[in-house]
């Protein structure tokens, strides 16, 4: 065999044109993952931190904490001695700051709402179904009790029952008295 030919039968079966194509992957078998030049992270614990970060920068205590931050720069800038300053008026750096946090905190806190969009989203689908059963139940009660209702006036009720007993107990009372009322006359 030719070095040629070999070299077609290892790197797999040639079409009509004689094209050499490469060997087909099993399809009963995972493919191996693929390198990525990002860095992977898990979205799930990226969401919980961020809404961690979120439900802080919605606090007051954080308000409190920014204040007293900024508070304190401005103060120390203004006061220490010039060579202990290091952000003099018109405090760019601090300017500077501030824009990098709320340029982080915003995206965080829409993160944060999207996930809880996402979990009322659920919450109502939910309840809706819920809704949707409950009243499919109430109705398939409803229909049981009409057909129950419909049915009683069919069937014998207590009340019935009672009056139809105390009817006949008069009825045999009456007979009674009228057959002792006969057996005395026949006595004499």
């Amino acid at each position: 065999m030719a070095a040629e030919d070999r070299d077609r039968v290892k790197s797999g079966p040639s079409g009509a044109s004689g094209i050499v194509r490469p060997p087909r992957s099993r399809l009963d078998q995972p493919k191996a993952p693929r390198r990525r030049l990002l860095p992977e992270y898990d979205p799930e614990a990226f969401g919980r931190f961020s809404e961690r970060i979120a439900r802080f920068l919605g606090t007051g205590r954080f308000i409190v904490w920014m204040t007293l931050t900024i508070i304190l720069w401005v103060v120390w800038n203004i006061v220490a001695p010039e060579h202990l300053r290091f952000d003099e008026y018109p405090f760019i750096f601090l300017t500077l700051a501030l824009s990098l946090q709320a340029s982080y905190a915003a995206p965080l806190i829409l993160l944060a709402q999207n996930r809880q969009d996402d979990r009322d989203r659920v919450t109502h689908e939910q309840d809706r179904k819920q809704n949707e059963r409950s009243i499919a139940d109430t109705e398939y009660l409803t229909r049981e009790i009409a057909s129950l209702r419909m049915g009683l006036g069919e069937v014998a009720t207590r009340d019935w029952i009672r009056s139809e007993l105390e009817a006949l107990v008069k009825d045999m009372e009456e007979r009674r008295i009228i057959s002792s009322a006969e057996s005395d006359e026949a006595d004499r």
